[in-house]
């Protein structure tokens, strides 16, 4: 990452070629991409990937897989990681439905361990959410149904697949749905708190 990303974190930038609006959130490296969108009697027309743009902005991502997900009204998915070197970064987008998309810093040493932020997502904003390594991703669903997009810039290793219990106390995460109508998987269920997990990301480093 260049100046440019360092700045993009205390300013807002809007990519003049593409009209792309990128925000940092409450955690700085964290941002959420806004598209520019253009709508007509036919339906609507946006970018939703552009090299160049965020290349300008120091954002250089190699993504390498693409994962698509249908869930269900009331479903959290999460708290999902890689441990370094087969860590992730994400762009996650929602095709159809509303989800509250979660990220939490698991990095040692960060001025935001163990925080997390929180953004909606839905086919209506069509905002994006960007999510750099040294970060633990999960969302729930808050419409009937959601379809949720989202690039990798590292293949799935199941060796180095790790979580975060989704409502482990310390976090606190408000996920938005009555939580005794969550729908979590098995092994969701039974994923450590954050201060047993197994996390091997120290601030600053490059995973």
């Amino acid at each position: 990452m260049g100046n440019t990303f360092t700045e993009l974190q205390t300013k807002k930038f809007t990519f003049k070629c593409c009209g792309m609006t990128i925000e940092p959130t409450q955690i700085p490296d964290v941002l959420i991409i806004k598209p520019k969108v253009f709508t007509d009697h036919r339906g609507y027309f946006l970018e939703s990937y552009n090299v160049d743009a965020l290349k300008k902005l120091g954002i250089d991502y190699n993504f390498v897989q693409d994962n698509e997900s249908f869930s269900r009204k009331n479903v959290i998915r999460g708290l999902h990681y890689q441990l370094s070197p087969y860590s992730q970064s994400k762009l996650v987008r929602v095709v159809a439905g509303k989800i509250f998309d979660v990220v939490v810093d698991v990095r040692k040493n960060s001025p935001t361990f163990g925080q997390y932020v929180g953004v909606e997502l839905s086919d209506e904003n069509k905002y994006q959410l960007l999510i750099p390594k040294g970060f633990a991703h999960g969302f729930a669903v808050i419409s009937d149904f959601a379809i949720v997009n989202y690039k990798c810039d590292q293949y799935y290793k199941p060796e180095a697949d790790r979580g975060i219990r989704y409502n482990d106390p310390e976090i606190g995460i408000d996920w938005k749905i009555p939580m005794e109508q969550a729908i979590v998987s098995a092994k969701d269920n039974v994923h450590p708190a954050m201060k047993d997990a197994e996390l091997n990301f120290v601030y600053g480093s490059t995973y």
